[in-house]
């Protein structure tokens, strides 16, 4: 079972208060997230492999310009970029994490971010140990969706993609992951509609606790 990592295991609704710590609103922490994804995104589709963490403190230079901060722009994007690596895991993680091993799934991350976040975050949590491997689009040249990052983390899990599952709460990575013929599950804390344009999930369920039941059936 592959884990995306950002917003899937990873809680990112402290990020707003960040933004608020420097003068910036709250709202801005969604609208510098989803800048990100798009930016990396269209750097994948021309062929480049840039890294995460160097496209979020562009874009948050970008989103704060104008911005009436209590701070140099270069002090808030400091600020803000330390909470993103010291965030929690949703409610659900632990509990549903521990379920998955005790059912005798295999567990591994792959993350558009880096692996070292990703280590961080589940050391935090108390669950590195439950995950065989956290791995990274920067080691697979390509960021998901594109199926290159799919196929990276099958041929590091040594399995085909019929014997593997992506959990995600992103619809564009469950889309890319069921292209590249893996299984999916989509975890939807918020209750929204799945967009009808990318390919349906397998599962659909509310959180990891969830899945874990549902499988267990």
């Amino acid at each position: 079972m592959i884990f995306d990592v950002n917003e899937t295991l990873s809680d990112m609704a402290p990020m707003g208060q960040r933004f608020e710590d420097v003068g910036a609103p709250a709202h801005l922490a969604r609208t510098w997230f989803a800048g990100l994804l798009r930016d990396g995104f269209a750097l994948t589709a021309v062929g480049v492999n840039e890294a995460f963490a160097t496209i979020a403190v562009d874009a948050l230079s970008v989103v704060l310009d104008g911005q009436p901060l209590e701070r140099s722009v270069e002090d808030a994007v400091q600020h803000i970029m330390e909470g993103f690596a010291g965030l929690p895991v949703h409610a659900d993680v632990p509990e549903g994490i521990g379920s998955l091993q005790h059912l005798g799934i295999r567990l591994v991350t792959l993350s558009n971010g880096s692996a070292s976040v990703a280590e961080a975050l589940l050391d935090r949590a108390g669950i590195r140990d439950h995950f065989e491997m956290l791995l990274s689009v920067e080691d697979a040249g390509r960021w998901k969706p594109a199926a290159d990052a799919y196929a990276y983390a099958l041929e590091r899990c040594d399995v085909d993609p019929a014997d593997a599952m992506l959990v995600a709460v992103h619809p564009w990575d469950i889309d890319g992951a069921a292209r590249a013929g893996l299984a999916t599950a989509w975890i939807n804390r918020t209750g929204g509609p799945y967009p009808g344009y990318f390919r349906t999930p397998d599962l659909q369920v509310g959180s990891l606790t969830e899945l874990a039941d549902e499988l267990a059936r």
